[in-house]
């Protein structure tokens, strides 16, 4: 019996120095917060994987999953193509008096590890999808307007810039860590929302059923880590 009660201890012993050192390696944690703007209001949660790398185990490495509801108050949304984005003349507008818009989407995760309280980094939102209620905004053109039928656009994708396709979101962020799971975030968010019209309204210079707006807000937030 002692012989067992010992190897158990060992065993036990064994386990938690490995689990220690591969805490040291890599961490999942929740994420959530609030962000708000001019006019805007966007809900964030994400569940995340990080792995630390480097020969110091600084750099991290990470993805995960993000979910973003927004909401917003009489907002222009603009023509979304880069082939319109390019010339103001071009660029025709949809005035939504409350768009609200649900994304999900997998996420890249870039920073850096300080020391065991501080960190610090970049995510952006790499593919998913997004969904919403259908909203009737105002299509304007040439000092004309009428109303329209408008939905979230899907699915998100990540290319460059006005190249972009639906819902994605960025951040640059500060992590500190009061405990060994708890933790505060903070982060300037650049946000992507785009309507797409069910019918194609816009016609010059080009054909065009998507539109887009771009907020920028600071954020707040608490991660858990596991």
């Amino acid at each position: 019996m002692k012989k067992l009660s010992l190897v158990i201890c060992i065993l036990f012993a064994s386990l938690s120095t490995a689990f220690a050192q591969d805490s040291l390696r890599h961490e999942f944690l929740l994420d959530a917060g609030i962000a708000i703007g001019p006019s805007t209001f966007s809900g964030v949660g994400a569940f995340q994987y990080d792995r630390f790398v480097g020969k110091k185990k600084r750099i991290i490495l990470g993805t995960g999953l993000r979910l973003t509801g927004f909401a917003g108050n009489d907002l222009n949304f603009i023509s979304a193509p880069s082939s319109l984005t390019s010339n103001d003349s071009s660029i025709d507008t949809l005035l939504a008096p409350s768009p609200r818009l649900y994304s999900a989407n997998l996420m890249l995760n870039l920073g850096y590890k300080f020391n065991e309280q501080w960190q610090a980094g970049f995510s952006i939102d790499v593919f998913g999808f997004s969904i919403g209620p259908t909203g009737s905004p105002r299509y304007i053109s040439e000092g004309k307007y009428r109303t329209v039928s408008a939905k979230p656009t899907s699915p998100n994708y990540l290319l460059i810039g006005d190249n972009d396709n639906g819902t994605l979101n960025s951040q640059f962020y500060v992590k500190y860590k009061f405990s060994k799971h708890f933790g505060a975030k903070v982060a300037y968010q650049y946000l992507f929302n785009e309507l797409r019209t069910t019918t194609t309204v816009q016609t010059q210079p080009e054909p065009n059923n998507r539109f887009r707006y771009k907020s920028s807000s600071a954020y707040v937030g608490a991660y858990f880590v596991f």
